[in-house]
This record gives structure tokens, C-alpha cells and sequence, in this order.
């Protein structure tokens, strides 16, 4: 075999090997892309770095995998719509202290789903993205107002969307819509636009039954 054959055949060998490597390379970061939809791309944004950021969602895979999490009975279902109907009425008598029984609720589903809660908040946003990415910025959005919320600093309008934030991740972590939409339920979060400008409430000891409208009907 000459000289020039054997250079040709190791090129080849040598370009087979790339295509092979590059080839799985895209399957894993196709995989990747798939997995973690949007949180891929903000990933890959924070960290400046393809190889890194790829590095980190194994890593939350991993950490995933040991989770034992665990699906809802239909009588843990029932129990969380029947608490978020309960948020959204308060909503209306007290917005702030809605959005804060919102979070502690949340926080109480993402726990009985098998996730840890113990941690930091950066923590949980890493182990929810593996299997809830499309609901993770509500989640985000939600939780910066809920800061401003405890700081005093959240108009009506911010808590009301502060609700929506949170109901999006609720009923993905819940599989299925909170809200009932049977006759006699509240099927939305109250629309406060009226009050865009006006700080929320401060929390009370009780609501005024007699003054709060009922929003059941």
C-alpha cells in the first residue's frame, strides 16, 4: 500500500470518527433541547457557555433520577382545587395575603410531589426544570412579585398576576386545571385593573364576611 493510500485511509477514518462523535453530540443535545425546552436556551445564556450549560442540565437529570416522586390520588387533586378555589376567593378581600397562601401552597404541592423543599429556592427551580421547563419562568415571574409582595411594594394588579403566575406551575404540577368549572365556581382570578395603581392591602386578623362579594356564583 503506498504512502499516499494510507494517508487517504486514515483522513477517511479520522472523518468517519468526527461524523460519528459530532452525530452523537447532537442526539444528546437534541435530548437536552427536548427535555428542558426554554430553561436550555436560559441555561446556555446564564452560563456563557454550550458546554457548560449542557454539563449542568445532566447534572440536574442525575439529581432528578433519585427523586422518588410520586402522581397525586384523585382525593390529593380534589383537596389542592379545593384550596386554590379558596385563594381566589380570598383574593378578593385581601390580594396579599393571597399571594402569600399561593406560594406556601405551592411550596406544600411541590413537596408532596416528591421534591425537596428544604433547599434554596435557586435549588428547586434546577430540580422542577427537568420535568415542568414550560412552567418554570411562571414560577420565576411569580416568586419576584411575591418578594416585592412581602417588601411592600406590589400594586393589586402585580398580586392579581402573581396569582396567574402561580396557578400555571399549580396545575402542572397538579395534572390538571385547579379551578372547577362546574356551575357555583370561581373559574378565574379576579380582575382587579380598577386598582392597577393602588397598593395592596395590608394583611388582616379576619375578613369581613358581609363585605366581600361572593365569587362562587
Amino acid at each position: 500500500m503506498s504512502p499516499t493510500v494510507t494517508i487517504v485511509l486514515i483522513i477517511v477514518v479520522l472523518v468517519v470518527i468526527a461524523a460519528i462523535v459530532y452525530g452523537v453530540q447532537a442526539g444528546r443535545r437534541k435530548k437536552l433541547q427536548s427535555t428542558f425546552g426554554p430553561e436550555y436556551d436560559r441555561v446556555v445564556a446564564d452560563t456563557g457557555n454550550r458546554t457548560e450549560a449542557e454539563k449542568e442540565l445532566r447534572e440536574r437529570e442525575k439529581r432528578h433520577a433519585e427523586f422518588e416522586l410520586k402522581e397525586l390520588t384523585p382525593e390529593s387533586q380534589q383537596r389542592y382545587r379545593a384550596a386554590w378555589e379558596e385563594v381566589q376567593i380570598q383574593f378578593v378581600d385581601n390580594p396579599s395575603e393571597a399571594v402569600t397562601t399561593a406560594d406556601e401552597l405551592v411550596t406544600r404541592l411541590i413537596g408532596e410531589r416528591g421534591y425537596p423543599t428544604d433547599g434554596e429556592y435557586d435549588d428547586r427551580l434546577a430540580d422542577l426544570s427537568v420535568a415542568h421547563a414550560n412552567t418554570l419562568q411562571h414560577y420565576r415571574d411569580a416568586h419576584a412579585i411575591s418578594e416585592r409582595n412581602t417588601a411592600g411594594s406590589a400594586s393589586t394588579e402585580d398580586l392579581r398576576q402573581a396569582l396567574v403566575h402561580y396557578r400555571a406551575l399549580f396545575a402542572d404540577l397538579l395534572g390538571t386545571d385547579p379551578v372547577s368549572t362546574t356551575a357555583g365556581t370561581t373559574t378565574s382570578v379576579p380582575d382587579t385593573s380598577d386598582r392597577d395603581d393602588e397598593p395592596a392591602p395590608a394583611p388582616r386578623e379576619a375578613a369581613d364576611t358581609d363585605a366581600a362579594p361572593d365569587t362562587r356564583r
